[in-house]
């Protein structure tokens, strides 16, 4: 007898990377997203791999911690007619975004930038930051 795996739905996949990155983008561990939730922090890993799907009042007790809107968990998803990407295409102009915020150098680099209020000087970084990817690039 052959046991076959389900994987998970791309929607589940994208949802959990979702409250990843909101969690992380806090500084919040999965152990106190977990113990808020009065669930385990190994729970919190299976939503955020997409291997448990989240349930819609569980989704939304996770906005409320989280301090975002239940439509955050599904902005850009797979299949979503709003982006202009159709079926199951996880290829999305904000993986980068996602992939940025969710190492630990973009996450920093988040934080810290957040806490620039002078709007000159935040144009500034990212003038600084653009001059070192071209010049790298050369």
């Amino acid at each position: 007898m052959i046991v076959n795996k389900k994987k998970p739905n791309p929607i589940d996949i994208h949802v959990g990377s979702r409250i990843r990155l909101r969690r992380t983008m806090l500084g919040m561990s999965q152990e106190k997203l977990g113990e808020a939730l009065g669930i385990t922090f190994q729970q919190i890993q299976k939503y955020e791999k997409g291997t448990n799907r989240v349930g819609a009042s569980r989704l939304q007790n996770i906005a409320s911690i989280l301090n975002v809107p239940v439509s955050f968990f599904f902005e850009d998803a797979p299949g979503d007619p709003s982006t202009g990407r159709g079926g199951s295409s996880e290829a999305s102009s904000s993986n980068y975004v996602v992939d940025f915020l969710s190492s630990s150098e973009g996450l920093q680099l988040n934080r810290a930038f957040v806490k620039i209020e002078d709007p000159k000087v935040r144009r500034k970084i990212v003038d600084l930051v653009k001059s070192l990817a071209a010049a790298e690039a050369d």
